[in-house]
């Protein structure tokens, strides 16, 4: 529990005024924040700490829960996080991809909470090659957490991430309205690229050993084959890879993606059984030196045009 929490505004800025209190404390203001009166918000992994430092600009400090390099669906939390989460003044989370992360948010106590899930439509991806994979979650257990790979998505859950910063701080709620609008038209910019890069393409189907990229396939008109669905680490059944050899003559596939955080073996495998060639699709969990672009934008260009080649765009 933070104890500046506990003083109340009027207590705290009279104190201030008497100069009774440490420059620090004055310093960090209302908000509570951490160095030079910023906003502390704790994000749950990339694409949510991305939203956070877009959207909070210079008035926030945004702190990571899913180092680099990790495989965030795997997150176990430290003590030390635990008790840094429950210190935030907001939190930026996609509830239903890190369970460690979501239980933590549950006891954290902390009142400024944006949950990615609740701020756009989830619905279930299966990975099934029969094509049966669309249709609404009913439930949020087994929905396709994956939203921040459409852009449109993204976009709409920017909007509810400003909403939470305009709340845990109102006194910059204009310059979070500035940066949310910004943000969003580059996000429309990169749905228009998308829709235009992907018009003329002679295959509409791509493998993939990570079940990530239902709504971006859905977005645009793709179908995404995964190898294993939406666990990166499970091994495929023999059956399923005879399913997928099948896809790939009839669909024309050329190309077996894999991603840059799990071990790109199986695709390897695959991509050699089938005479295919391999590429990189990431699924933007995390930015490390081996990520094909510096940030969200850079990486998902990379990813248009990785999808162009594969689904040979004219």
């Amino acid at each position: 529990m933070n104890v500046r929490r506990r003083i109340s505004t009027a207590a705290l800025a009279g104190a201030c005024g008497l100069a009774l209190l440490t420059l620090s404390a004055c310093s960090s203001g209302a908000t509570g924040g951490g160095s030079g009166g910023k906003l502390r918000v704790t994000a749950s992994f990339y694409p949510m700490e991305f939203l956070a430092r877009q959207i909070g600009g210079d008035h926030v400090e945004v702190s990571n829960l899913t180092k680099p390099g990790v495989e965030p669906h795997d997150l176990e939390l430290s003590p030390q996080q635990t008790g840094q989460l429950g210190e935030s003044d907001a939190i930026v989370y996609l509830k239903g991809l890190q369970p460690a992360v979501d239980e933590a948010v549950a006891q954290s106590g902390v009142k400024n909470i944006a949950d990615a899930s609740a701020m756009t439509s989830l619905e279930e991806h299966g990975n099934e090659v029969d094509g049966h994979h669309h249709g609404h979650a009913a439930s949020g257990s087994d929905a396709d957490p994956h939203i921040w790979l459409d852009p449109v998505k993204y976009a709409e859950v920017a909007k509810g991430v400003n909403a939470t910063l305009a709340k845990a701080d109102p006194g910059h709620k204009a310059d979070f309205q500035k940066n949310t609008d910004a943000l969003v038209k580059k996000l429309d910019g990169l749905n228009a690229d998308f829709t235009k890069g992907l018009k003329n393409r002679a295959s509409d189907t791509f493998l993939t050993t990570h079940a990530a990229f239902g709504y971006l396939a859905e977005r645009y008109g793709l179908t995404e084959e995964a190898i294993n669905g939406l666990d990166p680490e499970s091994e495929p059944s023999a059956h399923r890879i005879k399913a997928l050899h099948t896809v790939a003559e009839k669909h024309h596939v050329s190309t077996v993606f894999f991603e840059t955080l799990a071990n790109p073996a199986t695709a390897k495998a695959l991509a050699g059984d089938l005479h295919l060639k391999t590429d990189v699709l990431d699924p933007l969990e995390g930015i490390t030196d081996a990520s094909r672009g510096k940030d969200y934008f850079g990486v998902m260009r990379a990813n248009l045009a990785a999808l162009q080649k594969a689904l040979g765009t004219k």
